[in-house]
């Protein structure tokens, strides 16, 4: 897959990702912004064990590259859920440190967005910032997400409880699979 923005491609990840991966994720003011299973220090070893991982035809979240001038210096994806919530996703993301600021991040998640509403029929996509991120607040919004809510201690990263935000992306256009009825 490859989806091209003005400021970004979101793209498929490629084995020769691994290098420029591990240097853009292995920084302490990304991960402390990320589920634990993001990893810091981030090393060469974690790069090509989550691309051998997104790459594996059994990978059931899209895990996406954002590339800017060549180079792989970000991600983008969705986990999709199951039962009930089958036409809904959590969408999550996150950039090199020295491209913060740009609206690469913003245009990434509108491209990934629109395409999951487009071509895999979802009706939802959802993201769980931390609350005192600002920065991702402003990424989501400017993506056309809206806040529905304040989920009070809701988690606990490297030993503190947080609280998240959760905002969300309603498809206008969904329409249930005639199969589904």
């Amino acid at each position: 897959m490859e989806l091209r923005g003005a400021r970004c491609i979101v793209r498929n990840w490629r084995a020769s990702d691994a290098g420029s991966l591990a240097r853009c994720a292995n920084n302490a003011n990304i991960a402390k912004h990320l589920r634990d299973r993001f990893p810091h220090p981030y090393t060469v070893e974690d790069a090509r064990g989550f691309l051998q991982a997104t790459m594996s035809p059994d990978a059931e979240a899209v895990n996406l590259a954002i590339e800017v001038d060549g180079r792989a210096i970000g991600a983008v994806g969705f986990n999709p859920g199951t039962d009930v919530e089958r036409y809904s996703a959590e969408i999550g993301y996150w950039l090199a440190e020295e491209y913060w600021s740009r609206g690469i991040v913003s245009e990434a998640v509108r491209l990934v967005t629109d395409h999951a509403f487009e071509h895999l029929n979802l009706l939802r996509l959802f993201a769980l910032p931390f609350a005192d991120n600002a920065a991702s607040v402003r990424v989501l919004e400017k993506a056309g997400y809206t806040r529905e809510g304040l989920l009070h201690a809701s988690a606990v990263k490297h030993g503190e409880v947080r609280d998240q935000l959760i905002y969300a992306r309603i498809n206008p256009h969904w329409r249930e699979p005639s199969h589904a009825r």
